[in-house]
């Protein structure tokens, strides 16, 4: 489907002139768009039922808590079903949701409960729908524009966020809720209709392909493996959890402390999503005057001192430019993070590893949310942005010093990694497997091959590994045997195929120690299974293979 050789296009805006792409991200934006009015409407709606702190930030949360909840399942559904299938289902309970806003709105029965229980449901679309859409992106595009994919689905977001929440406060306060949940209501008929239309072709049948409860946890296991993903995830989680209190409080802030109306508390965001655009336009320039961590770290502060200038209560036009500062900032924090995720990643767990990240945001966001609400219950939302905003420069400049991971590695897939003999056919579902190296190493040369094949245990646990150990013979300490287990046959053939280029050299720096005129010995032990007893794991039968 793609050309790999094909020349990059010059233009940002090339992946537009591919018509199914094209439709797709104009459907995108109309959905999104109007998620963002029904959002809107449901964060001002919170605040004609309850004046409470607490009630408004539980509507925030009942929307993000989701997404905390079901990112990962959702990345390996994505990963497992036909994409394009189940994103109309996801559009249509979206749908619904909007549809039961409408009718218990315009029937005047909409309470706080209902409106937490219908916000949550919509995040419960929303968690599915965030890395199924992700996916089908480098199905629609050449492979030398996907990156220019990448950045218009940006772009589409912020277009959203600029027109959807302006859009949002205005027909709200001239038409009631029940219209503008009709309008949402209407984006999904959109979108719908662009999936029905789009005919995706299948992908053929993979004899290693994975199923969800073994993807879930290969997934899991890469991201407790990963270093350089829990720096990520860190530096993430201590930004969002001090920023969200903006977030959370931000109808509070425009209805009581600015006296704004749903309209203004419309424009406010539609400020962020402009100053979102705006930020996205200067990047590059940034980008080559600061490294991610300077990115974040002014993120943080500019963040801070719009949440400082709001508690003041300034006059309406400097809180909107306040926002447009706030949205150029937030972009800013969100695509140093993500690129700096993306940049670690290979393609085989990205979905699922990202989704890690979406939780560990999504998370943040809730617990923060839920924790400013409860705070400003206790001391207002003033004194609230005050203690969130020093909160956040002091994160900010303590995590400063956990550099985020450059993400220079080769991660492209090696296939340098023969397959294993086996003396007859090996059904995939046999497991769990062990894996044995033996190597022959100098004593002279012991501790510096130690020290680089600590290194490649980290390699064997992030592509599948769930144990793993060296050891050297009583008898010859020369003789070092390296041992790691995989759950079952199938995964271990996975694993030949997931180590990328990086994980190759360093495989190839341990190899070098070595002696002798072959490679390391190589040996693969299968549980055998007694009829009647189930498996034994300590009389294993033997498949060896010689490198």
């Amino acid at each position: 489907m793609t050309n790999t050789a094909a020349a990059p296009s010059s233009s940002g805006f090339a992946p537009l002139r591919q018509k199914v792409f094209a439709v797709l991200w104009i459907a995108t934006v109309v959905g999104n768009t109007g998620s963002f009015i029904r959002d809107v409407a449901s964060s001002w709606l919170v605040t004609d039922l309850s004046n409470a702190p607490a009630a408004v930030a539980m509507v925030q949360a009942a929307g993000t808590l989701p997404i905390f909840l079901l990112a990962i399942p959702a990345g390996v559904l994505s990963d497992i079903l036909d994409r394009r299938k189940f994103l109309i289902v996801i559009q249509l309970l979206l749908a619904t949701v909007s549809i039961c806003l409408l009718l218990l709105s315009a029937a005047g029965l909409q309470t706080i409960s209902s409106l937490v229980a219908l916000t949550f449901l919509g995040g419960v679309g929303a968690a599915l729908m965030a890395p199924t859409w992700q996916s089908i992106v480098p199905e629609l595009v050449e492979k030398p524009d996907l990156k220019s994919a990448v950045a218009l689905n940006s772009l589409g977001i912020n277009i959203s966020r600029s027109i959807g929440p302006a859009a949002g406060g205005l027909l709200l306060a001239y038409f009631g809720a029940a219209f503008t949940y009709g309008v949402d209501v209407i984006s999904y008929v959109f979108v719908i209709a662009a999936l029905f239309w789009w005919k995706r072709p299948k992908g053929a049948d993979d004899a290693l392909s994975e199923k969800f409860f073994g993807a879930f946890r290969a997934g899991l296991r890469y991201a407790r493996a990963s270093r350089e993903l829990h720096v990520v995830l860190l530096r993430a989680a201590v930004f969002f959890a001090f920023s969200s209190a903006v977030w959370a409080l931000l109808p509070l802030v425009a209805r009581n402390l600015l006296g704004g109306t749903a309209g203004f508390y419309g424009v406010l965001l539609g400020a962020v999503g402009a100053g979102a655009i705006c930020g996205a336009l200067i990047m590059p320039r940034l980008r080559q005057r600061f490294d991610a961590d300077g990115l974040l770290l002014g993120a943080a502060i500019v963040t801070a001192l719009a949440m400082g200038v709001l508690s003041l209560a300034p006059p309406q036009w400097v809180a909107i430019v306040t926002l447009l500062a706030l949205g150029a900032a937030w972009i800013t924090a969100l695509t140093t993070l993500n690129g700096a995720a993306q940049a670690i990643l290979p393609n085989w767990v990205r979905g699922r590893s990202l989704a890690v990240y979406l939780t560990v945001f999504n998370g943040a966001m809730t617990a923060g949310s839920l924790g400013w609400g409860a705070v400003a219950e206790l001391i207002g939302v003033p004194y609230t942005l005050i203690v969130a905003a020093v909160g956040l420069v002091v994160v900010g400049l303590v995590f400063h010093l956990v550099k985020l991971p450059k993400g220079d590695a080769d991660l492209v897939a090696s296939n340098h990694w023969p397959e294993p003999l086996t003396a007859e056919p090996v059904a995939h579902d046999r497991g769990p497997v062990l894996i044995l190296i033996e190597y022959s190493v100098a004593r002279e040369n012991r501790e510096a091959f130690l020290k680089a094949i600590a290194f490649l245990s980290s390699e064997r646990r992030r592509d599948g590994a769930y144990g793993w150990g060296i050891t050297e013979d009583a008898a010859d300490p020369e003789r070092i045997l390296e041992w790691f287990m995989v759950e079952s046959w199938a995964e271990h053939l996975r694993q030949h195929h997931r180590v990328s280029k990086a994980d190759a050299d360093v495989q190839e720096q341990v190899r070098r120690f070595h002696k002798g005129p072959d490679g390391p010995v190589v040996q693969h032990f299968l549980t055998i299974e007694h009829p009647g007893r189930g498996s034994t794991s300590d009389r294993p039968s033997e498949g060896v293979q010689h490198v």
